[in-house]
């Protein structure tokens, strides 16, 4: 399944996509895709419903985040060799846990806001893990088990923040709209392999990221396994598992986004964003 939560900001509806990818309001049988909607009971549930038999949403409506009710965003950085090795950085022992304030998630097609003071805007196309139970302590074996689904998250990030104001992760990745996430959330069963997808991002049509998950220092499911053993993990999490190399932070020089341009991403299966950057008032 595609599932998707549509309309106003702040007012989204809980859809699904039907075979010729309209918009099917869920309304009438969840409250939201999040929390126990995410779990295998609650999937197998909208699982049997017939699209048909569910309205259809205006044409055109807006997409906003794929999963609602989210509680953290846990970001991992530097968990691509090439990436790495554009930054210079060594590849990591332990996974690098950074947390994203949720105040920052955006819908998939909506403007990224330019903040104030900000100099250095950069993208992070990313594989984002949707926990669809609770997960404490799980071994690597079973911890693909608790995924609800799959998605795109953008880490936008500003770099002048995120380095140069007291070297802290969160106050450069949490600024409103960094969290782009969407367009859908594709169920895990239509995701064969998470260490097998494509992942690229175009600026106004220049490709700039053309990586594989296959390139990840920690796959999904260890990524999983490693924070479980620090903090539970709650239906509607969303672990955003790195990006590939390509970040305009590692152009020469610097490719950073600018006023008025488009980051589209795109990763196999998983559709497209397409976010416009504009400066914040």
């Amino acid at each position: 399944m595609k599932l998707v939560r549509f309309g106003a900001r702040g007012a989204e509806k809980p859809g699904l996509l039907d075979s010729a990818g309209r918009v099917r309001d869920l309304s009438a049988h969840v409250a939201d895709i999040s929390g126990a909607a995410l779990s295998p009971e609650g999937l197998a549930r909208l699982r049997a419903l017939d699209p048909v038999s569910l309205p259809l949403a205006p044409e055109g409506v807006r997409l906003g985040a794929c999963v609602g009710g989210i509680g953290k965003i846990a970001c991992i950085g530097r968990n691509y060799r090439e990436h790495a090795a554009e930054l210079n950085n060594d590849l990591p022992t332990e996974p690098l846990l950074f947390m994203k304030a949720t105040s920052a998630i955006n819908g998939p097609h909506d403007d990224v806001l330019i903040p104030r003071e900000a100099v250095q805007m950069d993208y992070e196309a990313e594989l984002a893990a949707v926990i669809g139970r609770p997960a404490k302590y799980v071994s690597k074996a079973e911890a693909l088990s608790y995924v609800a689904g799959y998605a795109i998250i953008d880490d936008v990030s500003e770099r002048a923040f995120q380095r140069d104001r007291g070297g802290q992760m969160t106050k450069g990745k949490s600024c409103d709209t960094f969290a782009p996430i969407g367009p859908w959330l594709v169920t895990a069963d239509e995701i064969a392999d998470p260490q097998n997808l494509r992942i690229r991002t175009e600026v106004d049509g220049d490709l700039r990221q053309n990586g594989t998950t296959a390139d990840m220092v920690f796959p999904v499911a260890e990524l999983i396994s490693y924070l479980s053993q620090f903090f539970t993990l709650q239906p509607g999490d969303v672990i955003a598992t790195g990006t590939p190399s390509g970040v305009a932070g590692g152009m020469k020089p610097p490719g950073w986004v600018k006023a008025g341009q488009v980051v589209r991403i795109t990763i196999d299966g998983l559709g497209e964003q397409r976010s416009r950057f504009v400066a914040d008032q």
